[in-house]
C-alpha cells in the first residue's frame, strides 16, 4: 500500500486528527490510546488514519523509539462503526479509499509497535493487534474475525491469517465468526503473549524494550522477510463486492436491526 504523506506539524504533532485516540508519551515510548468508550472504541475512519499519523509520527520523532496501542475499559477494539458515525474534531485529508487503512503502515514500521490488548479485539482491531511486531494480551481478551457475518470478504484477513494460524484454522475463524479466549488465540499464534490482566501495561512495556535492544537495520530486514510469507491484499475483489453484491449493505442492515441477515437459513435443526 503506498503510504500517504501527510507532514505532521510540529504544533500539536500529537494531535492524531481523531476524536477517538489519544496520543501520550513515557519517555520514549509512545501510546495510542483507543479511547471512545461511549462507541465501545468502534473505529470511525479519522481513527483508522490516525492510527496511520500515530505510527508515522514515532517513525519521525527522534524522541520517540517505540509505538504501544491499547484501549481503554473492557475493549481493544471491535472494528469499524457500523453505524458510520464520526465524532465532532475528526480529520481526514481528500481522496482517500483503502489507503485510509493502518494495517500495512503498522506492519511495515521501522520501530517497533506493540499492541497491548485489554480486551474484546475483533475485525479491524484483530488485524491491528495481528499486525503489530508482538501482540500481549489481558488473560481476559477475547478475539473474533466477524466479516463475513456482516457480508465482507476482507482482503487483509484473507491474506494475513493464514500465515499467523495455518489455512486449515484461517478457514475454521474466518468461515465460522466464532468467538475464541486469548489462551487459544496465543495457542494458535494469533497473537504472541497472554498476561494476567493488571500485568498488561508493563508486559508491553518489556516487550517494546525488548525489541529495543536488537539493531534497528538488521530487524528491518528481519521484518521485510518475515512480512513476505503474508499473502496479496486483493482489495479489488473486496472492493467490488462491498460496491456490487447485495451481501454487505444486508448485514449492516441486520446488525443495526439487530436481527439475523437473509441468508441465514430458517428452521436450521437443533
Amino acid at each position: 500500500m503506498a503510504e500517504i504523506e501527510e507532514p505532521i506539524p510540529r504544533v500539536d504533532a500529537d494531535d492524531l486528527g481523531a476524536a477517538g485516540l489519544r496520543f501520550e508519551r513515557e519517555g520514549p515510548i509512545g501510546w495510542c490510546v483507543i479511547d471512545r468508550p461511549a462507541a465501545r472504541n468502534a473505529f470511525t475512519p479519522a481513527m483508522y488514519y490516525g492510527l496511520r499519523r500515530a505510527v508515522r509520527l514515532v517513525n519521525s520523532d527522534p524522541d520517540l523509539a517505540a509505538l504501544i496501542i491499547t484501549g481503554v475499559d473492557d475493549v481493544f477494539a471491535p472494528g469499524g462503526d457500523l453505524g458510520g458515525r464520526a465524532e465532532p474534531g475528526d480529520r481526514l485529508p481528500d481522496g482517500l479509499g483503502h489507503d485510509i487503512l493502518p494495517f500495512l503502515t503498522i506492519r511495515d514500521s521501522r520501530a517497533p509497535v506493540i499492541a497491548a490488548v485489554n480486551g474484546i479485539c475483533q475485525a479491524g482491531g484483530l488485524l491491528v493487534a495481528m499486525m503489530a511486531d508482538v501482540a500481549v494480551a489481558s488473560n481476559r481478551a477475547t478475539f473474533r474475525v466477524p466479516e463475513l457475518l456482516r457480508g465482507i470478504p476482507d482482503a487483509t484477513f484473507a491474506a494475513a491469517l493464514p500465515a499467523h494460524v495455518g489455512i486449515a484454522v484461517a478457514r475454521d475463524l474466518l468461515l465460522t465468526a466464532r468467538r475464541f479466549d486469548a489462551a487459544e488465540a496465543q495457542r494458535l499464534g494469533v497473537i504472541s503473549r497472554v498476561v494476567p490482566h493488571d500485568d498488561l501495561r508493563a508486559a508491553a512495556v518489556t516487550a517494546a524494550r525488548e525489541i529495543l535492544q536488537t539493531a534497528p537495520e538488521a530487524r528491518v530486514q528481519v521484518k521485510r522477510m518475515l512480512n513476505e510469507r503474508y499473502g496479496l491484499v486483493d482489495y479489488q475483489t473486496m472492493n467490488a463486492a462491498l460496491e456490487t453484491s447485495p451481501e454487505p449493505r444486508e448485514g449492516m442492515r441486520a446488525f443495526m436491526e439487530k436481527r439475523p441477515p437473509n441468508w441465514v437459513p430458517v428452521n436450521f435443526p437443533d
